[in-house]
This record gives structure tokens, C-alpha cells and sequence, in this order.
């Protein structure tokens, strides 16, 4: 049975029982409006079918570090939104506010907070956490307390707003993000005990930590203690918060099954619903405008190989990439670049192929000379892998093993290059968005070692670019729960990661691009369907029964 929302959409009897018992949702979030990392694309592809159920009792949060003259790209200020309320808040502490909408499918409301002096009290409230919650604020260091300034000031924007518009707490639905808005939620329980909250965590921070101090995760996993990992790594505070935000929280998520089994092992609490991310279908262009983007980015990337190798590449030419934050072992990077040194060897000197890194790194400009070549035509004189000059060329990971693998006699046929710059469409040198350009490659490599979820080789899919994954992320798994394996039945092959078998994976990887790049112009096309037909799968409308689920369950907790 189904019933319309205010918006006039289909509603499923649940989806529309919940909104009914809902009158104010708020999601908080470092990442809202602030694109830092895979957050910002779960919230961002969520808003438009959470905006549909919801309508306007629903708010973004997310922290106001814009100023005039860097204002943020992805945020409409309108301040006649939610009744005048960012001028008639009474807030404490110089806590400021400003409403308006996120430029996404969607455009759902956002509220953007500035939490004035809010720092300068946290040792207070630290106290005050200690003594409800047992979170130990004392070892705290880097990005903590500007982080807690936020997530309060969050939380007391929260209940003042609902105070405002006259909803009773009991009606309210706050719903925090990760370690960093922890103490929004903990503030909320302590000050606003009717209102319902949830708390996601998208990766713990030990489990994190774990993998990036270059420790064995999988094979000791069972023997690890999160309290004592905490204290190893010097994580005490953060791994204090987060486990208390996961027990005292009315309902618990996380994003896949991998993190599920991580958060009942090292912040011994079972996750209540696992809120799988989907994707928005919006965020792909249509046919011919996608055949465009996809001429227009092969012909920019054929280009900038030609410039930094001064040789001429065929438009054929089989183009491979990898994506994400730059987390060198946990997302794969080392296994990409031993990959694609691989398929070097391997590849038939009658074929080639250019592999892309596509990570942001440390970055001091991009390079004239590079850009000078690709519109000129001959070879840049600065690198021959590199397109922008980083502050530590000599020691980022990449860059380190790229001249490893090139002294020993890699890339001598395979050209590899390193674009360490957020594709914003202004970098430079490639000057096409990540999302405009992701249709020109003809595979995607996510390799990850430690991967929540893996919003990256489902990005790829939904543009229709088969992709080489693991089981060790999220999204790997939901794969091979639901679909044949392999990049000819749903446009993935997800291939087993663990501790001891490096080579293995390494060797199974390298062994299904080239097989992939060997297939004829229509087995490629119909793996790119494929591709396609597995990312629709993912779409929100379908997950988002798993948030509907959690609201239920948290509204249930609280009510009982």
C-alpha cells in the first residue's frame, strides 16, 4: 500500500507512517555543504528521496567555515527559511546560523552553523560528558574540540529551533555522522531526553587507525580489544567518544556488513540496522549529453598523456583509473600501482593503456609547463607522471612508488599518471569535474584494504564503467550478495582481499583488466549495461527503507 507525500510522491505505508510522527529530521554532518570525503556523496545523493518524504521538516547541518571571499559552491543562503529563525535564535556563545538550500537533486534545506565561542566551554561540557557518559575528553588532540565545538553548537541549534517552531521534543529526530558530531548527540541526550536520536559511523575510528598504522586487521581480527587499540594508537578520546555516541544513541547504524562485525568487536555494540549507501540516478547525465562528456574526457586525458610522454596514443587507447582520499594502504593505492605494473608486463605491445590516480595529494600548483604542452602539443619538461607540483614530491606514497616501479622497469608500455587535485572543473590542467570526467574510463581499479562501503566503484558503475573491487569493502559484498560475480554479469568483479594473499589479489586483478580489455567493442558495451543495471539496484529509492527502519526503531526506543 502506498499514500502520497506533501510533495505529491509515492510513499511507502512506512515511509509515510514515519514522516506523519516526524516533525522536525535533522542530519549533522562535518560534510554537509563541505566536500571532504564519502559523506558528502551518501548525504548528498540521499537528500532528494529524504527531501521527498520529509519536505521541509527536514535539515541538513553542517559547519559554516565560509567566508565572502570563499563562499561554499555547494550552498544557496535564503534566510527566509524556517520562519526567520536564523535571526530570532536566542544562542548562546556567539553561535551563529545561516539557511538555505543544498545545490544537489533535492535542494533540501540546510542549516549552516558557526559555532562562535563554543570552544572556549568545552572544558565544562567535557566535564559534564565525563560524569553522564564515562567519554574521556583528557588525551584529546588535532581536529577534536573544533569538531565538539561544532557538534554542540549543532545540538543547541537543534533544540532551540524546535523550541522556536513550538515542536515537541518527542516529534524531533536527530540523526549525527561519524565520531565528529558524537558529542551533538550526547549534548542532545543530556539537555533534550525526548528527542530521538540515531548515530552512524561510516568507518571506526580504530578500525581506521588499525589499518593505517599498517597493522594486521583480518587476520588478527578477533583478537583485538578497542579500548586497548585505543590507548596503543593514541585514540583515546576520539575512540571514547564514538563508542559512547554508539551505546547511549536510540538506534545505531552503520553502512555495510564489513562494518557491522567491526563495530560489534571494537566498540562492543551490535549496530541496529546496517543503512547501506545508495545513489541518486539524477547526478548521471542522459544519453547524448553522457556520450559527450565521455568523447570531451578521453580526448582531455589522451592529451595530457601525450604531453607528459611525447608520444601520440590511439583513441582506442584502454584507460584505467583509481579514486579516493589519499590513504595509501587503506585504499589501495600500493595495490593499484602493483597492479597496473602488472598489466605493464603483461599487456601486448600491439595494445595500450594509460592508468590514472586520481587522488588528492599535497598540492602547490598546477604545472604551466604541463599545460603549455597540452595545448602545444609537445612534451612537459617538469615530469613525465606528475600534472600538478607537490609540497613533498620526495615523500608522498605515490609518487615514491611510481619512481620505485619505473626504476625497476616498469611503465615502459603502460603510462601511468598522477593527478593528486580535486577534479572541481578549475584545477588547471585536467579542468573537468571527477563526475563529468568519470564516464571516459574504460575500467576502474578499488583495490581497498580497509573500505566501509565504497562509494567510489559504485560511482563508477552508475556511470557506467565496470570496475575491479574486494570483499574487505562494503559495497564488494553487497555485490557478490546479490549478483553473479564478474565484470560480464553485472559489471563488477570483486575479488577476495586478506592479510597474507597480497600477490594473489594482486595477480586475480591484473588478470581480469586484461581480460576485460581484450573483449571486442560489444562485450565491452554490454558489460558497461550491465555496469549500469547494478548501479540502479542502488538507487535511494530502495535504501532508504533501511533509514525509514532506523527512524522506526529509534522513535520505538524512545516511546517505550
Amino acid at each position: 500500500m502506498t499514500t502520497t507525500s506533501s510533495k505529491g510522491v509515492a510513499l511507502s505505508q512506512e515511509a509515510s507512517d514515519i514522516s506523519q510522527k516526524i516533525d522536525l529530521l535533522t542530519e549533522t554532518s562535518w560534510e554537509v555543504c563541505n566536500k571532504v570525503g564519502g559523506i558528502y556523496a551518501v548525504l548528498s545523493t540521499k537528500a532528494h528521496v529524504l527531501n521527498e518524504q520529509f519536505g521541509d521538516k527536514l535539515a541538513f547541518i553542517g559547519p559554516d567555515i565560509w567566508t565572502a571571499d570563499n563562499p561554499s559552491p555547494y550552498f544557496k543562503e535564503r534566510k527566509s527559511l524556517f520562519k526567520s529563525a536564523a535571526a530570532r535564535l536566542e544562542l548562546p556563545w556567539g553561535i551563529t546560523i545561516r539557511t538555505g538550500r543544498w545545490s544537489v537533486p533535492g535542494s533540501p534545506q540546510v542549516i549552516l552553523v558557526n559555532p562562535g565561542d563554543t570552544q572556549s566551554n568545552l572544558p565544562e561540557i567535557y566535564g559534564q560528558m565525563w560524569n553522564a557518559f564515562g567519554v574521556d575528553s583528557l588525551h584529546s588532540y588535532g581536529d577534536y574540540d573544533p569538531s565538539c565545538a561544532f557538534a554542540v553548537a549543532s545540538a543547541i541549534v537543534i533544540m532551540k529551533l524546535a523550541e522556536y517552531l513550538k515542536i515537541e521534543p518527542s516529534r524531533v529526530m536527530a540523526h549525527f555522522d561519524e565520531w565528529t558530531t558524537g558529542m551533538g548527540l550526547l549534548y542532545i541526550k543530556a539537555h533534550s531526553p525526548r528527542t530521538a536520536t540515531i548515530f552512524t559511523t561510516h568507518a571506526t575510528c580504530i578500525g581506521r587507525s588499525i589499518c593505517g598504522n599498517g597493522k594486521p586487521l583480518y587476520d588478527q581480527f578477533t583478537h583485538y580489544d578497542g579500548d586497548q587499540m585505543a590507548r596503543e594508537l593514541n585514540m583515546e578520546s576520539k575512540h571514547s567518544l564514538e563508542k559512547a555516541a554508539a551505546h547511549n544513541a536510540d538506534c545505531f547504524t552503520t553502512v555495510s556488513d564489513v562494518t557491522a562485525a567491526e563495530c560489534a568487536q571494537l566498540l562492543r555494540r551490535p549496530v541496529d540496522v546496517v543503512t547501506p549507501n545508495g545513489f541518486e540516478p539524477d547526478f548521471v547525465p542522459k544519453t547524448v549529453k553522457y556520450n559527450r562528456l565521455r568523447k570531451d574526457g578521453r580526448a582531455r586525458l589522451l592529451k595530457i598523456a601525450e604531453a607528459l610522454s611525447g608520444r601520440k596514443f590511439a583513441e582506442s587507447t584502454f584507460l584505467i583509473a583509481t579514486s579516493g582520499r589519499h590513504e595509501y594502504r587503506n585504499k589501495g593505492l600500493d595495490l593499484f600501482l602493483d597492479t597496473v605494473s602488472q598489466i605493464d608486463r603483461r599487456l601486448p605491445r600491439d595494445r595500450e593503456a594509460v592508468a590514472f590516480i586520481l587522488v588528492p595529494g599535497w598540492v602547490k600548483s598546477y604545472s604551466p609547463s604541463l599545460a603549455e604542452a597540452i595545448e602545444g602539443g609537445f612534451k612537459d619538461s617538469e615530469s613525465d607522471y606528475l600534472t600538478h607540483r607537490l609540497y613533498n614530491e620526495d615523500s608522498d606514497e605515490v609518487c615514491v612508488r611510481i619512481r620505485q616501479l619505473k626504476d625497476g622497469g616498469s611503465f615502459g608500455h603502460l603510462k601511468v599518471i598522477y593527478v593528486p587535485c580535486y577534479l572541481d572543473g578549475n584545477d588547471g590542467i585536467v579542468n573537468i569535474s571527477y563526475y563529468d570526467l568519470l564516464s571516459a574510463f574504460d575500467l576502474t581499479l578499488f583495490p581497498s584494504y580497509y573500505e566501509p562501503w565504497g562509494y567510489t566503484p559504485l560511482e563508477s558503475v552508475a556511470f557506467g564503467v565496470p570496475t575491479v573491487t574486494d570483499n574487505k569493502a562494503g559495497f564488494g559484498q553487497w555485490v557478490l550478495d546479490n549478483f553473479t560475480n564478474g565484470i560480464e554479469n553485472c559489471g563488477v568483479k570483486v575479488v577476495p582481499r586478506d592479510d597474507s594473499g597480497y600477490a594473489m589479489t594482486r595477480d586475480e586483478i591484473a588478470t581480469a583488466a586484461l581480460a576485460y580489455e581484450a573483449e571486442d567493442t560489444h562485450a565491452r558495451l554490454q558489460a558497461r549495461n550491465m555496469a549500469f543495471l547494478t548501479s540502479a539496484k542502488t538507487d535511494w529509492k530502495y535504501f532508504i527503507a533501511h533509514y525509514d527502519k532506523a527512524f522506526r526503531v529509534a522513535l520505538s526506543r524512545k516511546n517505550s
